[in-house]
């Protein structure tokens, strides 16, 4: 396995998706304290996490559809500029102490996912070469685990130090140079594109969505971010109550986000070997190990414990996930397959925050939150076994890469 193996395409978006989802990450260790600072309830906490997905939720589709059309990099470039356009609105925020600037500005970030995201997962599996789509697929991951190790740490440490407003400036700065890279790759991939989109011209029915391994991927997704989205949101909120600083949680996914690193390429070149259902088992075990020894031990230092497989468990789960639902889609719909796929994920993290913060609010304590993440999770464990039972009643589907 080595670098020149793969396209000077293929890097240049995962560069991409490397400082897009790092603009992102500075954020999300920041949204629970500096709501809380700006006078926010423990539900207004998670509604105001939840902004991002509830606009991501109901717009990937429309994201979807444009790259479908043939326009994936624009509209990567489109979702780039809104991410600098949300940090714009979140420095505002600080500046005048107002907390719907920062809401508004929660909603554009959305937005700029919804355009971004499928596109960027459909091209990754495009360009994959023969035979390595779950390996692509996680270097792609391994490029959002990297941000997930540097965010957080920077974006509590910032704002610690410096201020939240200078936190908010990384952003932008960060998803510029995000839409820079995609630019470059959609200059140096115009005509294969062209060539793609005649490949790719007889009717396909969406239909093809609805077979079990895409239905299985879709909701173990859901689960797994309803999980992830409860811990992320709740758990800074936790260290801000008794007194830690924000960077407490920052070290925290830094822990993480640098476990999922070290597993992401390993975890996507097996899901290739042995197929993706196997792979995503183990790593959703990790997970239910993870969030187990959070339940117990959820204030540092003990709590770091947890971080490492939780990390390693996402690691596993989140390339197999993906090949799971979407390498064999055909071509024509697979960025509208990745939409509604990644749509999961954001129904997940968008309804995390409102449940588990009306339980926290109900309990008047943010203790409460942790000892139900595992039984979530096994849950997944066991919807995620359902496609072993259609096997034979796979429908065929022709494989475009």
């Amino acid at each position: 396995m080595t670098f020149k193996k793969f396209s000077k395409d293929i890097w240049l978006l995962h560069f991409s998706t490397f400082f897009f989802f790092l603009g992102i990450a500075l954020v999300f260790p920041l949204i629970s304290p500096l709501a809380i600072l700006l006078g926010a309830t423990p539900l207004i906490v998670g509604s105001i996490a939840s902004i991002s997905s509830i606009v991501a939720l109901f717009l990937k589709p429309f994201g979807g559809f444009l790259g479908d059309k043939g326009w994936k990099f624009q509209v990567m470039m489109l979702g780039s500029i809104l991410g600098a356009v949300a940090g714009v609105f979140y420095v505002l925020s600080v500046s005048l102490g107002n907390l719907t600037l920062f809401a508004v500005g929660r909603g554009i970030h959305g937005f700029g996912m919804a355009l971004f995201f499928p596109s960027s997962l459909a091209t990754a599996i495009e360009l994959a070469p023969k035979g390595r789509v779950g390996e692509t697929l996680g270097w792609r991951g391994m490029m959002f685990s990297l941000s997930n190790l540097i965010g957080p740490a920077v974006g509590g440490f910032v704002a610690d130090y410096f201020g939240f407003q200078s936190a908010f400036i990384f952003t932008i700065l960060l998803s510029l140079i995000a839409a820079g890279f995609v630019s470059t790759a959609y200059r140096t991939n115009q005509k294969k594109n062209k060539q793609k989109k005649t490949e790719t011209s007889e009717n396909v029915s969406y239909r093809l969505l609805l077979n079990p391994f895409f239905i299985a991927a879709s909701l173990s997704l859901l689960l797994l971010s309803l999980a992830y989205s409860g811990m992320f949101t709740f758990l800074p909120a936790l260290y801000k109550v008794i007194g830690l600083g924000t960077s407490a949680f920052g070290i925290y996914a830094s822990i993480m986000g640098g476990f999922s690193l070290l597993t992401r390429v390993f975890g996507g070149r097996e899901a290739d070997r042995r197929g993706p259902i196997p792979v995503a088992t183990f790593g959703f075990l990790l997970l239910l190990l993870a969030y187990a020894l959070l339940a117990l031990n959820p204030t540092p230092p003990k709590a770091y414990l947890s971080a490492i497989p939780l990390g390693m468990g996402f690691g596993f789960a989140i390339p197999s996930l993906q090949m799971m639902a979407l390498a064999k889609l055909p071509q024509k719909i697979r960025t509208f397959g990745s939409s509604i796929y990644t749509m999961f994920f954001d129904l997940g993290y968008l309804s995390g925050p409102l449940i588990f913060g009306y339980i926290a609010q109900l309990k008047d304590s943010y203790w409460v939150v942790f000892p139900i993440l595992p039984a979530v999770i096994l849950i997944a464990v066991i919807i995620l076994q359902l496609p072993r039972f259609f096997k034979g009643k796979k429908p065929k589907q022709k494989r475009c890469s």
